[in-house]
C-alpha cells in the first residue's frame, strides 16, 4: 500500500500587512494544512514512515498517547482509517463527556481511547507499562507522544520541498520537537520555534536528541546550528488562550482567510508579529512561516469558551 495523501504543490501564502510593507519584509504561509482535512500539516509528516515502517513489519494495530486535545491523536485515528490500522489512543486524564471535537473525531474514526491518571502516563516509556499495554491491547506498533521520533524527523526533512522561493527565515511551532529537528536537518536557513509550552527552553535537548537519532538511523551527516526558540509567546502554557490571542486569530482570518489553531499556530504568528513590529531583526528579509495544521483542536476550543473563530 502506499502511504500517500496531498503533500505536493502544496502553496505559498503571500501574507500582506502594511506593517510589513513599510519594513521590506515578504511574508509567506506554507499551507501544510491544506495537506488533508483530519490528517493535516506535519501530523502527517510525522505519520507517513511510521505507518510505512509498521505495514512493513506485520503489525495492523497502531497505539500512541496524548492529551484531551491532541491534535496527534486526532490524526492517527483518521490515518488508521484510511490505511486500514485498528487504533489505540493513550489518553492523559479522566474521561469526560460529552466528549470534546477531538477525541469525538478520533472515536468517530474507529480509536479504542484508554484514559489513564497522570501519574500512568508518566510511566508510558518505562518497559513495565508498555507490557501492560500489550497484555490488555495485543501487539501493537506504538508512536510516541506527538509521533516525534527519527521516522518523524524524516518526513518533517519533507516540509521544505514545496518552497520555491529563496527566504532568510522559516518559523514553526513547537510541541514535542519533530517538526524543527525535520526543518533544521534539512535547511542552512535560520530557523525559529515557537513553543506552545510554558518553559519550553527544555525542547532543545529533546530536539538535539531527536536530530542525532534521525542521523544514526539514516547514516546523515547534520551539521546545521541553525535554529532559535522563541519561548515568550505560550500564553500561559499548553493549550491555554487569552483574549488577545483570540482577537488576534479571528482578525488574521477576516483579514487573510487563513485560519490557526489556538495551540500551536495562532501563538507563533502573533508572536511573530509582534517581533516583526517591535524589532528590527526582519527588516528586508523574507520569512516562512508553516502552517502546521491542528484546525480541528478549535471546536473544542470554541465549545468550552462559547466562542466562533
Amino acid at each position: 500500500m502506499k502511504f500517500d495523501v496531498n503533500e505536493n504543490n502544496i502553496p505559498l501564502d503571500k501574507i500582506d500587512e502594511d506593517f510589513l510593507t513599510q519594513k521590506s519584509i515578504n511574508l509567506y504561509a506554507l499551507r501544510e494544512d491544506l495537506i488533508h482535512s483530519e490528517i493535516s500539516g506535519n501530523k502527517w509528516r510525522k505519520l507517513k514512515y511510521n505507518l510505512q515502517e509498521a505495514k512493513e513489519k506485520g503489525f495492523n494495530e497502531i497505539l500512541t498517547f496524548g492529551g484531551t486535545y491532541s491534535n496527534h491523536i486526532a490524526a492517527t485515528a483518521a490515518a488508521g482509517n484510511k490505511f486500514g490500522f485498528k487504533t489505540i489512543g493513550i489518553i492523559r486524564g479522566d474521561e469526560i463527556l460529552p466528549l470534546n471535537g477531538t477525541l469525538q473525531l478520533a472515536q468517530d474514526n474507529g480509536m479504542i481511547l484508554k484514559y489513564v491518571s497522570r501519574e500512568q502516563y508518566r510511566r508510558k516509556d518505562e518497559p513495565s507499562f508498555v507490557k501492560s499495554l500489550e497484555k490488555e491491547f495485543g501487539s501493537f506498533y506504538m508512536i510516541p507522544e506527538g509521533g516525534s521520533n527519527a521516522l518523524a524527523v524524516k518526513g518533517c526533512t519533507e516540509i521544505i520541498n514545496n518552497i520555491n522561493i529563496d527566504y532568510d527565515t522559516i518559523c514553526c511551532a513547537c510541541g514535542t520537537g519533530g517538526t524543527i529537528a525535520g526543518i533544521i536537518s534539512s535547511t542552512d536557513k535560520q530557523v525559529l520555534g515557537f513553543p506552545a509550552l510554558k518553559g519550553g527552553e527544555f525542547l532543545s535537548d529533546d530536539i538535539e536528541d531527536l536530530i542525532s537519532d534521525y542521523s544514526m538511523q539514516f547514516n546523515v551527516q547534520i551539521t546545521n546550528n541553525n535554529y532559535q526558540l522563541i519561548c515568550d509567546y505560550h500564553f500561559g502554557g499548553y493549550a491555554k488562550v487569552q483574549s488577545n490571542l483570540i482577537g488576534f486569530i479571528h482578525e488574521f482570518k477576516e483579514k487573510h482567510n487563513v485560519l490557526l489553531d489556538f495551540i500551536y499556530t495562532g501563538k507563533m504568528f502573533f508572536g511573530l508579529y509582534d517581533m516583526i513590529q517591535n524589532t528590527n531583526q526582519f527588516d528586508n528579509k523574507t520569512i516562512i512561516v508553516v502552517h502546521t495544521g491542528g484546525i480541528q483542536g478549535n471546536k473544542g476550543f470554541e465549545e468550552r469558551l462559547g466562542i466562533t473563530i
